[in-house]
């Protein structure tokens, strides 16, 4: 059992460090909206973490004919963060009041956009997809209980996390001034469209070896 808890905070440890669009998204999502915001945005994340770790190790042959799709599945990843890209680039406003303060309004749609927004950044990452597939090949000699401790292990350690993402992110928004905050949506728009177009090159120049 000690073995599978040290597997499993060791595959979550990888993903949680790992630098990518899911990363800036936590942050500007909670730099914007706040940590209501952030964490549904973490929670959307989750989801797709869990849907993918469900669909690795129950329904393996379905995933493995997935992969023969990755290149559709990468371009679809990439439409959806060059879109989000430019929308912080050029169209996301910061709410403010007369005083010039940062307001957040929200409505139950709102959060459910964070959600699937979270969701699908998460779930259309080919990095990400592959990374859960080898995750429970590399597993597949462990018993049904263990691995069931190994990936609720790394889920939850990626949970928790992503909520210290999102804490940490409210202590630094306390400390902006909307136009800093004006300033780094378009910078998360910058990193999302280098991120869309470096998926891409990836998979048309690097995609048959994975």
């Amino acid at each position: 059992m000690v073995e599978a808890i040290v597997k499993g905070l060791g595959f979550g440890l990888l993903l949680s460090i790992s630098v990518g669009p899911v990363l800036f998204s936590i942050i500007k999502q909670s730099l914007n909206n706040g940590h209501r915001g952030g964490f549904a945005f973490v929670a959307g994340v989750s989801a797709s973490d869990i849907s993918l770790v469900l669909l690795s190790n129950i329904f393996t042959t379905l995933l493995e004919s997935l992969k023969l799709y990755k290149t559709e599945i990468g371009i679809a990843g990439c439409i959806f963060l060059v879109s989000m890209g430019i929308f912080f680039l050029f169209f996301k406003k910061v709410k403010v009041n007369k005083e010039g303060e940062q307001v957040f309004k929200f409505r139950k749609r709102d959060y459910a956009k964070m959600f699937l927004s979270g969701y699908l950044m998460n779930t259309l990452n080919p990095a990400i997809f592959i990374f859960w597939m080898t995750t429970s090949t590399a597993v597949i000699g462990h018993t049904v209980n263990e691995r069931i401790i190994i990936f609720t292990t790394c889920l939850l350690f990626m949970l928790l996390t992503d909520c210290l993402k999102v804490l940490l992110a409210g202590k630094i928004r306390r400390k902006l001034t909307p136009h800093n905050i004006h300033i780094l949506n378009r910078v998360n728009g910058i990193i999302l469209i280098v991120f869309g177009i470096a998926l891409v090159w990836g998979l048309i120049f690097y995609g048959k070896k994975l």
